[in-house]
Order: C-alpha cells, then structure tokens, then sequence
C-alpha cells in the first residue's frame, strides 16, 4: 500500500513538471481534451483523497521498561493542590476581642463597629442572652443530628410557627447555617433545563446557588427593570413552546454589593406579564424595611402570598445563626424532602433557634427600634453626602451605606488596595472599623459591580458614634485622595 501511494506521487510529480513546462499542453484523459493546468488541480485533488483515505501510520505498541517507567516517574512533578500563595492571601483581618456590637475591642483598644450587620442592635441583648441561657440549660449545645434523623426538638417547630405567623406565610423552614438556605433552596427548585434570570449583583451566596442549580442563568443589569423587561420579553419569545420548561426571577431586597433596594412592585408586575416565579432574598431587608421590620414586601406595599420563595440568613438583624425559607405549605414541604442543606445537615443549635424567637419578639414590641435605625441612616448619609473622592452608591433607606471610588484607577487590584489603605488608617487612627467589598482571588465571586466601603448602620449607634465616622472618613478620605 505505501508503494503504490509512493508511486502515484511519483507520477503525479512528473504530470505536474511536464505541465508547468508545456502550459499549453493539452491530455486525453477519458477520451476528454483537458489543459494542463487542469489536469494538474484534478491530479492534486484525487490524490489528497487517497492520501486522506488512508490509516495514519502508528507505531507497534510494546510495553515501557522498568527503566522507563523510573525515568518518567522521576520527572513529574504533581500540579499543586492550591495555588500560590500571594502577599494579599497572607494578610489577616482584624480580630475582634469582644462582642460585635456598636463598640468592639480590637488590638486592645475600642473602636466605634461599623463592619457588622447588626442592624437592630441585638447583639449582647438581655433578653436574647437569658433565653440562650434557658435553652443551653434545656437542650444542650447541638442537636447531633439532622432534622429528618431525630434531630428536631420542639424549639425548630416553634421558631418555624414564629417567622410564618410574622410574615403572615404558610409555613417556615430553618436552615442550620445562613448561605446554605441559598446553597439548597436553589437548587431543589431550579434544575437542569430551567431558566433563572437573576440581577447581575447578587452576592456570593445567590451565585454559587444557581451553579449549583445547573439551570440556565441569564443575567440583567443591576437594578434595572427596563433590562429585565427586555431579558423576560426576549426569554418568552424563545420559549413559546416549552410548556414544562420552569423560569424564575432571583433578586436581594437590599443588595450586599452596593447597598441598593430591589423595586419589588415593579418586579412583581413583569412577573405576572411574563409568567415567572419569584425567588426574593431578604437577609439585609428582614427586621429593617417596613413599618415593622417585615421587610421588602412591607416596604412596596407587596402582599407576599405574591412572592413565590423568600429566604433569609438570621445572622444579621436577628444577630443570631441559621437561616429560614418560608411560603406556601407546598414550597415548604418540598425542601424537607428535597433540600440537601436541610436533610443532611445536622439541625440548627437549640439556643439559636430559641434566639431567633426572642429576636422577633422584640422586634414587634418595639417597633420603633426600625425608626431609630432610619435616622441613625439619614444622619450617617448627610455627614458623608460630601465626602471627597468618594461617593454614595447606596439607597438612602438602606441599613449598608456603600461608598465608591468617584474615579476609578483603572484596574480592580489597584482599587481594591487603595480602600483597603483607607479602611486601614480609618482604623488604625481614627478608630472607625469599616469593610471593604472584596472579590474572590479565585473568580469565585464574579459580580461586576464596582468595589467599595461598606458600613452597616445600627439601631444601637448612637449619634455620636455617627457624626465621629463621618469626621473621621472625611478626614481619611481628603488626605488619601487628593
């Protein structure tokens, strides 16, 4: 076979010598008059088939050495199981000595807390640590055990009747930690197949939810229903046939990645043009928007029965762990059997459940503590409404005041590390302890919205606490950024 193949090369090599010498040469082939320059192209061409019709050559296969077999173990090397340490990876965060409330000791020396999500001031309450206390006395630490595996106690079922009874839903279920209500809820509802349009600054939490989901993602611009209308409208008209096919709209009421308040009226408007369902996270919203603290819903005026899923983490207003989903009886049933941070993981602490319940309690004997937390947030955006080089990205009823860079320097890691420099001296000596809205190293977190300071506002500050902030950021920030 490589003779011939060898052969018919060598003779269409000669073809391709007299033709170029004799251009006007003319060959019979079949009896056809054909030039020879054409008959060259259709010589070239039959043989790139042959050729291509042929078996790649393979050399025999024989077994490695002993020899062999040391030599290539000598030389590989094994990829690392991590990536290189950076200098940003060895830098630590500040180590709290104290309670996280209003005033925190770090290094030593107190400084006023802006950088914990203890909204209502519930952290160190009276109330909460007497009936922590009583559970410990009751039930113990842990549970030992998942909910459907003997690791209900009486305290889950009460703290479950508490959160449906305050938002006026069917039922509640209790996650143990507050990111894995979003880690399971998701995907036992989204599977493979559906559809989730889901605002493009959603917080770590909501994004790994929805990869672990499998479900097709779109996403819309932040905040902006004229995009999400155009992404329903468009996503409709491509699934005109899909009757089975699920879709659903993912939005936070107040977004952790920029301090803005979701427009849940309008959203649910275009949910009924459109036919989706609604998944509404209420983590920063939960004890903090409304009249009463009942959130998002509250807030636009929203009945709930319209809101298809909420959850919401319980480690921020309630100052407690854990988490909860709540709706109809069916969309709560369905976890219980098909949400894998509920099935497998082992029940939410007694004591923290029993917390939650005092938490709430308070809540709805003081309402007023949701109007202290509104001025402490007003007085807080009118000190640094002002401040230089910096400006406020967030809603001015929002319980997360986030500041941006009013120019950026041009890259993310040049950003990131300016308001680290800022957040540190802050800190350092004007004792004010803020955050920083980092990304993932690892593109773990892929929202595209600028980085920046957050600061969450407290009921317990008090207007010293908010007017020395404002001092103090002003100061920073007009010596950092001339």
């Amino acid at each position: 076979m490589e003779l011939a193949a060898l052969n018919l090369v060598n003779a269409t090599l000669n073809w391709i010598t007299f033709a170029l010498d004799a251009p006007s040469a003319r060959a019979v082939v079949f009896g056809v008059h054909i030039g020879g320059h054409l008959f060259v192209e259709v010589l070239l061409l039959v043989v790139i088939l042959f050729l291509l019709s042929q078996k790649s050559y393979k050399p025999p296969k024989r077994p490695l050495t002993k020899k062999e077999i040391d030599e290539l173990c000598d030389e590989w090397v094994p990829e690392s199981l991590i990536p290189p340490i950076t200098q940003e990876m060895l830098s630590e965060p500040p180590v709290l000595e104290s309670a996280a409330g209003p005033h925190t000791i770090i290094d030593g020396k107190e400084v006023v807390n802006f950088a914990s999500a203890n909204y209502l001031g519930f952290v160190g309450h009276d109330k909460l640590l007497e009936s922590c206390t009583s559970a410990l006395e009751k039930y113990g630490v842990g549970s030992c055990g998942p909910r459907g595996f003997y690791g209900t106690i009486d305290v889950h079922l009460d703290c479950e009747a508490r959160i449906a009874k305050f938002l006026g839903t069917h039922d509640s279920i209790l996650y143990s930690y507050g990111l894995s209500t979003l880690f399971s809820a998701i995907p036992c509802f989204c599977k493979k197949g559906d559809i989730i349009v889901v605002d493009e600054g959603v917080h770590w939490g909501i994004q790994n939810g929805l990869y672990l989901s499998r479900s097709t993602i779109v996403y819309f611009k932040h905040n902006d229903m004229e995009s999400l209308e155009k992404t329903l409208e468009k996503i409709t008209a491509q699934n005109k046939r899909a009757k089975k096919l699920r879709r659903y709209i993912v939005v936070e009421s107040v977004y952790q990645n920029s301090g803005q308040i979701a427009p849940l009226d309008k959203i649910i408007r275009l949910k009924e043009k459109y036919r989706f369902r609604v998944l509404l996270d209420e983590t920063n919203s939960f004890g903090v928007l409304g009249r009463t603290g009942r959130g998002l819903t509250e807030y636009c005026g929203v009945p709930i029965e319209k809101i298809d899923i909420v959850t919401a983490a319980m480690g921020h207003a309630l100052a407690t762990e854990g988490g909860f989903c709540t709706g109809s009886a069916r969309v709560i049933d369905h976890q219980r059997l098909s949400s894998s941070g509920y099935v497998f993981s082992a029940s939410l602490p007694p004591y923290l459940a029993s917390a939650a319940i005092t938490a709430i309690d308070i809540l709805e004997q003081n309402p007023d503590l949701t109007s202290k937390l509104k001025e402490n947030i007003a007085i807080l955006w009118k000190g640094l409404s002002d401040i230089r080089g910096l400006s406020i990205a967030s809603n001015p009823e929002s319980p997360i005041v986030f500041l941006v860079l009013e120019k950026s320097t041009g890259s993310l890691k040049s950003d990131l590390q300016l308001l680290e420099d800022i957040a540190d001296r802050a800190l350092k000596q004007e004792s004010i302890f803020v955050v920083v809205s980092k990304r993932s190293t690892l593109a773990l977190d892929k929202c595209p919205l600028p980085v920046g300071i957050r600061l969450f506002v407290s009921a317990a500050h008090s207007e010293s606490d908010l007017l020395m902030a404002c001092e103090s950021l002003n100061r920073v920030a007009a010596a950092m950024l001339r």
